[in-house]
């Protein structure tokens, strides 16, 4: 095997490859990185932790085929350090000679035939196709609620819904609830969860592709899913087991609407949250009334209050909530105002658009008693 190729074009692959790679297996050939050249110019690069499997291909020079496998952190490491230079790579029996400018390095390669076998698309499937900006956002708006208890199993993951006119995206973990809603249309109806931490890579490969890769296409099957964006393959297992059924956790009505200012509600529990402590759940707490909502928290070093002004609808109300959470949610909006809607002290708070349903998001509160 043998090919030339400039050092930053095959840093860029190497760190989005890399991503797949896994520091926890025992199994040798997982710590590396496939390469494969052909003879029409092209190296593909393969990395894979059998839940997430990264393939990326690049155009190269002077190739001569051949296949190995060379550990992946020692040789991006190495790539990364050399000069903005041309590069060459060739190998000789098992060790892989690595040359740029005054520099060469040779390593010890792994042959390719143990490494996993990659899922092709199959050519009469239908993939769906996303705006790579639509699917960094809902990612980002939902992927924060999904539970990090890896015991809990399906609620690791993000529910992507599959509908005739629209994909709805939802994470919960048993505190917050997390919905984002786009309109598509001609999809087929499909339901599945993919691993919120493999969402989270698949967010940050979209930051790295090309910008003129503006497209993502998906490829739903059984047991896998396949994610492509420009020459970056990405297949990945889907989690197992039946989500909840989150529509039923909202509620159907509720008796106090407040319109707030999304910033000054940031701000105003930024502070608070300075004095809420993490060992009494990070507590804060709203007083509604009029058209004044109070925020408060106190420990042992102090208190504070702040105040925001608000539109209500209904009546007054005292309620507790973990600080994290809020914040969490707020950020992941976008629109300058939200409405939250409230039914008692231990039941739910509902944030909602002014218009529309592109998101929607749950919160449980935290009791008060003896704050």
């Amino acid at each position: 095997m043998k090919f030339k190729c400039d050092q930053i074009t095959l840093t860029k692959a190497l760190n989005i490859v890399s991503k797949a790679v896994t520091n926890r297996s025992t199994i040798p050939i997982l710590k590396g990185i496939l390469m494969e050249v052909n003879q029409e110019g092209t190296l593909k690069m393969i990395a894979s932790d059998h839940e997430i499997t990264i393939e990326e291909t690049i155009h190269v020079n002077d190739v001569e085929k051949g296949t190995i496998v060379v550990q992946a952190k020692l040789f991006s490491d190495i790539i990364r350090k050399l000069p903005n230079a041309e590069v060459t790579i060739e190998t000789e029996n098992n060790n892989v000679i690595i040359k740029c400018l005054n520099s060469q390095f040779s390593i010890i390669g792994l042959p390719a035939d143990e490494f996993p076998s990659v899922e092709t698309v199959q050519s009469e499937q239908k993939g769906i196709i996303f705006s790579k900006s639509i699917l960094k956002d809902m990612i980002r708006k939902t992927s924060f609620a999904a539970s990090v208890d890896e015991s809990k199993g399906v609620l690791t993951g993000i529910l992507i819904e599959l509908r005739n006119n629209s994909v709805n995206l939802a994470a919960i973990d048993g505190y917050r609830l997390a919905i984002s809603r786009k309109a598509m249309v001609n999809l087929e109806e499909k339901d599945v969860v993919i691993s919120a931490k493999i969402m989270n890579e698949i967010s940050k490969i979209l930051n790295d592709a090309s910008e003129e890769d503006d497209e993502v296409k998906l490829y739903l099957y059984n047991k896998s899913a396949i994610f492509i964006v420009g020459n970056v393959k990405v297949v990945l297992r889907l989690l197992d087991g039946e989500f909840i059924k989150y529509r039923d956790v909202l509620p159907k009505d509720s008796n106090i609407k407040v319109k707030v200012s999304k910033g000054d509600l940031i701000e105003s529990i930024e502070r608070a949250s300075l004095l809420s402590k993490e060992g009494k759940n990070n507590l804060i707490k709203f007083s509604i009334r009029d058209n004044i909502m109070t925020i408060t928290s106190k420990s042992e070093e102090g208190n504070v209050k702040e105040e925001i002004l608000i539109t209500k609808d209904g009546e007054d109300l005292e309620i507790g909530f973990n600080a994290k959470y809020v914040l969490d949610m707020l950020k992941a909006i976008d629109d300058e105002e939200i409405l939250m809607y409230f039914t008692a002290s231990i039941k739910p708070c509902l944030v909602e658009p002014l218009e529309g349903d592109s998101f929607e998001y749950l919160i449980l509160p935290v009791r008060i008693t003896g704050n």
